[in-house]
């Protein structure tokens, strides 16, 4: 178990943020007993380590800790189904209305589209990285020099003097390694290797951790990715790289749409790519028809940029927007706007 006496780094390190808003937080988060914690639509390893790693914490103080996921978001992507969340609530708690609601890893309200979490009463805390958050909560704490919400997690943590036991450590962890592309992305930094190393310090498993999330793929997914690496277009004098994953594509490979994670990143790697798009059918599991997951490769275009056209957001590296747009149309307004940023 981590000791937390001496500090690890200045509270500085919080690069985005005032210091008053991490100690408005930590006041938020101190003086109030009874909480409802959430997280963005179809959750990433980001979104779900961080809300599993904040609800240890709120335990940990001895507060009433619930969380809550919508039940389309089930069944999870293959690699993060290992998560203890057994615990998550699909429906409001009975006493909904005493509780506060923490938002976390989430850029905008519009991001948790469930109405009794959006448009009650309840005071909002909201936790996130994103450079876009639009800061709609009572309280916002948004820190767009941290590599992922799971280090603010941690920062919160710290500076609360609240010790990080395994249990707390493992989802933080996957929050940090799936964000940060396995400390490849330029959002990496020496804090975060020191998180890193302090979470590894308090239990996690370290090999145990990258099997679940990486080498424990069913063959149904691997075909599908098959199928969508033989469909790609490219566009923009190839440096627009695009794959569309429809209905037909689960029906036929046995998978299904929780399995595209990962997908975007063969085409991001693909030699002369500015960016890389994957369109997805949603079926059933979205409020639109498609779902377009943006990767920027060498940060030259702002992918965040484009999404928020769409009424989406993100990363200027990594972002997404949901459309009822087919894919001529989506194709035209994607090279659009790649050779309006690149400019020729």
């Amino acid at each position: 178990m981590t000791d937390f006496a001496a500090p690890l780094v200045p509270t500085d390190d919080l690069t985005a943020a005032a210091p008053t808003d991490l100690d408005r937080m930590v006041a938020e988060l101190r003086d109030h007993e009874r909480f409802l914690l959430t997280a963005h639509e179809g959750p990433d390893g980001d979104a779900l380590g961080s809300l599993l790693g904040m609800h240890r914490l709120l335990q940990k103080l001895g507060k009433d800790s619930v969380m809550f996921l919508a039940a389309k978001e089930f069944p999870l992507p293959i690699e993060y189904r290992f998560l203890p969340l057994e615990e998550v609530f699909h429906e409001a708690p009975a006493d909904m209305a005493d509780r506060v609601i923490v938002f976390l890893d989430c850029g905008n309200i519009d991001r948790m589209p469930v109405d009794f979490v959006t448009k009650g009463a309840n005071r909002k805390l909201n936790i996130d990285h994103h450079h876009d958050n639009t800061r709609f909560g009572d309280v916002d704490l948004v820190v767009p020099g941290a590599s992922c919400t799971a280090e603010i997690v941690y920062d919160i943590a710290h500076r609360m003097g609240v010790p990080i036991d395994a249990e707390m450590a493992m989802p933080l962890y996957v929050g940090l390694i799936t964000d940060t592309g396995k400390f490849m992305y330029e959002n990496t930094n020496a804090h975060t290797h020191r998180v890193a190393a302090e979470l590894i310090d308090a239990g996690v498993d370290v090999d145990d951790t990258y099997r679940r999330l990486y080498e424990h793929v069913p063959i149904e997914k691997l075909r599908l990715v098959a199928r969508a690496l033989d469909g790609i277009g490219r566009h923009c004098d190839d440096r627009l790289v695009v794959s569309y994953i429809t209905a037909e594509d689960y029906a036929a490979t046995g998978a299904g749409e929780e399995m595209t994670e990962g997908v975007i990143d063969h085409l991001r790697s693909i030699e002369g790519t500015k960016v890389a798009a994957v369109i997805r059918d949603l079926g059933n599991r979205g409020r639109a028809a498609r779902k377009v997951s943006l990767r920027s490769s060498e940060g030259d275009v702002d992918v965040s940029a484009i999404a928020r056209k769409q009424g989406g957001g993100g990363h200027k590296r990594a972002a997404g927007f949901s459309t009822d747009d087919d894919l001529p149309t989506l194709v035209a307004f994607l090279s659009a706007e790649v050779t309006a940023q690149l400019g020729d």
